[in-house]
């Protein structure tokens, strides 16, 4: 195991587990406040890493897409919020999984109908599309740098959010006791909505971001969701702080046992989810534990 090799990989493990923060931390916020199992999270990861292949392939500026992510992601969040997800909050969960299943559903045949179904490269963008010295044996992608910093200043700018603002306060409350947001007159409408735009656009621009690390191909949401799922659970549900630190922890785990463990790195973020049920069921970062 040679030093630069380990650099690498752990800086691999990094970039990928906030990019999974970015996927997981809407999860978690919306099952959290709204409690609504929401499996077409994936495809919203998906739909940006489509726009980040379109936008690039019309503009050849890859910068472009992150914005249009965002703003995209906002607008169309809301829209789902508002004419789907907010007539199922009071239903049965089986509902939910069927809503957001038939999502899936349409939104791949979208997919397939104004794209097609090959698989696409996106092109790192020119400005980034060097390596940076780390030590005087290693070099390492700027692009991978630069999605890293990336993240880390998103997560900043959340956790800032939800600890020092009125509207971050509402949220946690409705995270953590939902029911205390009527008690309180909050209007949970509007943080309903909030949140699902939130958490759409941050997957989105995660889609957008990893485009060029991972191309571009049907159904790429589908593996991002499961093991979000598992960042939520190892985390703690409704807790953005426990998805940080989940996310950070499962993308180590799994890069690391793809690199040194390769006959068991199917299993070991498995096998991590297990443990964590067994000896905190709350999550290792839930408030509270």
């Amino acid at each position: 195991m040679d030093l630069a090799g380990l650099l690498a990989q752990v800086l691999n493990g990094l970039q990928y587990g906030l990019l999974l923060f970015l996927i997981s931390s809407g999860l978690t916020l919306i099952f959290g406040v709204m409690g609504v199992i929401n499996l077409a999270h994936g495809s919203l990861f998906m739909i940006g890493a489509y726009l980040a292949f379109v936008v690039a392939r019309a503009t050849g500026a890859l910068w472009i897409a992150l914005p249009l992510a965002i703003l995209g992601g906002i607008a169309f969040g809301a829209l789902l919020e508002t004419a789907l997800f907010r007539r199922f909050y009071k239903r049965e969960h089986l509902d939910q999984v069927l809503l957001t299943f038939a999502l899936i559903l349409l939104f791949e045949e979208a997919r397939s109908f104004l794209i097609g179904n090959d698989f696409h490269s996106v092109p790192t963008p020119p400005i980034l599309d060097f390596s940076v010295p780390v030590t005087a044996e290693f070099s390492y992608s700027a692009y991978r740098l630069a999605v890293l910093v990336v993240c880390v200043v998103i997560a900043a700018l959340m956790f800032l959010g939800i600890e020092r603002t009125r509207i971050g306060s509402a949220v946690r409350a409705a995270a953590e006791k939902p029911e205390m947001v009527d008690l309180l007159g909050l209007d949970a409408r509007r943080i309903h909505m909030l949140v699902f735009a939130v958490g759409t656009a941050l997957a989105m621009l995660a889609g957008a971001l990893a485009a060029p690390l991972y191309s571009v191909y049907p159904n790429m949401g589908d593996g991002f969701l499961i093991i979000c799922f598992v960042v939520v659970v190892v985390g703690g549900i409704g807790s953005v702080a426990g998805a940080f630190w989940g996310a950070l922890l499962i993308g180590l785990v799994d890069t690391l046992s793809k690199a040194y463990l390769p006959a068991a790195s199917g299993l070991m973020v498995y096998l991590l989810m297990a443990a964590v049920l067994l000896w905190r069921p709350a999550g290792l970062f839930a408030r509270g534990t």
